[in-house]
């Protein structure tokens, strides 16, 4: 979808329309959840500190998120998707891979299915999405993200590798700001540069993720869409309004979060056994710290006894203010359910 939270609000807000608008809060601890493409032109982006965004746009709208409607909406465009396939891989509210190899309409062309998705999510719900078409989620993901907004593009097998390799590293699906920082340091600047280095290489630079890089530069990705998804983590964090020194406040800071965390966990019957402690400074440095126990972790108070735990083994947490902190659940690899490596590739006609 595109600009989603945000397109939302002008859409039920017509004063809002054609206007730069942010969804969050425009406090100063206040964070945006989502920017509509007038304030992008500004530079304001999600995740940025609100006070930067009314630095860069001083016109910019501020309203708070309605994620009951923003579940709803998503719930209208993912039953759209399933009218066509029971392939669904929800990557969040507003983002999804199908697999429509075979499809519920016997539609030969996978970009016929994308304008038909695309008119059909419009009609309902007054809202322009952004499709991307290709024979694997690697590049699926990257066309999705080309023509942004309202846009829809094509990448056809014969041309991905000569695609890829003009692509500019940081336009990876999968590489982050600060691997996308260590590859332009080591030379690697466009999918061509990568193709350039050797599968050892990369591994021996990037660990696991090197191999999956490797082969991202050839356009090969073998991840199947996996209909039925398994939640890997569950947790909460707090930005504080102010930062936190005293002891006897942080802790009672951790006590609130592992009491979110234990009902989010409750409410999806999700159980792990690992923690894992997250902290940011004041000086907006940050530490985590996790410990994996032999028993599921099922109880806000053995929760919080483990983030106390893990938080009185950071050396300097009274020594330094805390702006903010969250507990996460994860499950490890041992715990998560096995889904079959590869499949039987299927072909299917790209052409209008």
């Amino acid at each position: 979808m595109d600009a989603f939270y945000a397109s939302i609000e002008q859409r039920d807000n017509p004063d809002y329309r054609g206007k730069p608008l942010a969804v969050g809060y425009g406090e100063k601890r206040g964070v945006v959840a989502a920017a509509s493409y007038e304030a992008r032109r500004y530079g304001v982006h999600s995740a940025m500190p609100s006070v930067t965004a009314l630095r860069k746009c001083p016109n910019i709208i501020f309203v708070p998120p309605r994620f009951d409607v923003y579940r709803n909406v998503s719930n209208q465009i993912m039953q759209i998707f399933h009218e066509y396939t029971s392939m669904v891989e929800p990557l969040s509210l507003d983002e999804a891979f199908l697999d429509v190899t075979v499809n519920n309409k016997g539609a030969r062309s996978a970009t016929l299915i994308a304008k038909e998705i695309k008119q059909k999510i419009y009609n309902r719900t007054h809202l322009t999405s952004s499709a991307g078409v290709s024979y694997n989620k690697f590049l699926a993901k990257i066309a999705s993200d080309y023509r942004k907004p309202d846009g829809l593009f094509v990448i056809e097998p014969e041309k991905a590798e000569a695609f890829v390799e003009k692509l500019t590293i940081d336009k990876f699906f999968g590489v982050g700001k600060v691997t996308a920082k260590r590859m332009v340091e080591l030379g690697i600047r466009t999918g061509y540069d990568l193709k350039q280095w050797s599968e050892l290489d990369l591994v021996k630079e990037f660990g696991k993720a090197g191999s999956t890089y490797w082969h991202f530069a050839r356009g090969i990705d073998d991840r199947e869409v996996e209909s039925e998804r398994v939640r890997k983590s569950l947790g909460a964090e707090v930005t504080f309004m102010d930062d936190l020194d005293e002891i006897v406040d942080i802790l009672g800071s951790l006590d609130q979060i592992a009491n979110e965390v234990h009902r989010r966990a409750q409410k999806r019957k999700f159980l792990a056994k690992t923690v894992t402690l997250k902290v940011k400074y004041a000086d907006f440095t940050q530490i985590t710290r996790s410990k994996t126990v032999n028993y599921y972790v099922n109880s806000n108070e053995k929760l919080f006894e483990l983030g106390k735990e893990l938080l009185l083994q950071v050396n300097d947490i009274e020594e330094k203010k805390i702006r903010l902190m969250g507990l996460t659940l994860k499950k490890s690899d041992s715990e998560l359910s096995s889904y079959p490596h590869r499949a039987i590739q299927l072909t299917l006609d790209f052409e209008e």
